[in-house]
């Protein structure tokens, strides 16, 4: 089964909506991560662009990933939560468009800071949202908690 397949499924069992939106995972390494988010029939808003929600999913995809990516089968288990968010809009997405955190390194900081210390932490994570021309859309600040479980 490719990758694609494999996301998709993924998407469809345990994030409906993002699948329906059409978020697609475009990119993926350990510091970066970019998803995209189409001007489509169910992403629509009455202003003919991208509703704002489906923005802020693909925003928090772009940083959901690579966190999860460092919490993933570590000992002891590490919980993740969505602690607060923030969208800036710029203009109106009225197409693809691209969602890119690079932030790797600080949840990978972060992450075994929670293991080493037993307490909690954060990163607010920044993902950047382009239109296919680079014109800045919109950005979104979302702060992510760290806890090493007990």
């Amino acid at each position: 089964m490719s990758k694609g397949l494999k996301f998709r499924l993924f998407l469809l069992t345990k994030l409906p909506s993002a699948y329906f939106s059409g978020l697609r995972m475009r990119e993926m390494t350990a510091d970066r991560c970019k998803v995209s988010v189409p001007f489509s029939w169910f992403s629509k808003n009455p202003f003919k662009s991208t509703y704002f929600a489906c923005l802020g999913m693909a925003a928090e995809m772009s940083t959901g990933a690579l966190a999860l990516s460092y919490v993933h089968n570590r000992n002891p288990r590490i919980s993740m939560l969505v602690r607060s968010i923030r969208g800036v809009f710029h203009k109106k997405a009225t197409g693809l468009t691209y969602f890119t955190c690079e932030q790797g390194k600080d949840f990978e900081t972060a992450v075994q800071r929670a293991i080493d210390t037993h307490e909690a932490q954060e990163v607010t994570a920044h993902s950047i949202g382009r239109n296919e021309s680079g014109e800045l859309i919109a950005e979104f600040y979302i702060e992510w908690g760290f806890k090493a479980r007990q």
